[in-house]
């Protein structure tokens, strides 16, 4: 178990029971921007513009994929609470090839975000990265995800690249996912 600065999280490896809570985190985010994607001739850009009503979205419950022979490669931390209850996950997997770890999932309850709680558990992360011998960090976002894009950037990752595709057929269609990758930091 791992605990950060005298704070009031716990942070550790999952483990079978910790399944349940994650599956019933509340993922959920509310936003009064997001990032409007223009496709041009050479790639893309960005502009964050209001929503009016802000927007909500809520997450659906999403099939696990992961195979047995690929579990040495994924982990999954999470972080409790004082009073013991989960309070964010992040599920990450190594590819060897071309040595990226994709973080394929971090969700913080709405109670404990903007407390730190998803910057130590992508340093948990990128800790498992430098044990795998990664060389960045990559990961996708919706568009639409404004709160989730500046955390990601104020914690180093920059866009480098968009499927406008993604999402169609899913309850997510409309929206354009953007990926994301920050260089290994220097350990």
């Amino acid at each position: 178990m791992t605990t950060v600065d005298d704070s009031s999280y716990r942070y550790r490896n999952a483990v079978p029971e910790d399944a349940e809570a994650i599956e019933a985190l509340d993922g959920s985010f509310t936003t009064g921007t997001v990032f409007e994607v223009t496709v041009t001739g050479d790639g893309f850009t960005l502009r964050e513009i209001p929503v009016d009503p802000p927007l909500t979205k809520v997450f659906g419950g999403e099939e696990d994929d992961e195979d047995d022979e690929d579990r040495a490669d994924s982990r999954t931390f999470v972080a409790h609470g004082a009073a013991g209850g989960l309070a964010g996950f992040v599920v990450v997997s190594y590819s060897g090839w071309n040595r990226r770890l994709t973080v394929e999932d971090i969700e913080i309850a709405p109670e404990h975000r903007g407390r730190g709680v998803g910057r130590t558990l992508m340093g948990l992360a990128v800790e498992f990265a430098r044990e795998r011998g990664a060389g960045h960090l990559w990961l996708e976002v919706t568009n639409v995800n404004a709160p989730a894009i500046h955390a990601y950037r104020h914690m180093g990752f920059a866009f480098c690249g968009l499927d406008t595709a993604l999402y169609e057929g899913t309850p997510s269609e409309g929206e354009q996912a953007l990926f994301m990758s920050m260089p290994l930091p220097p350990g």
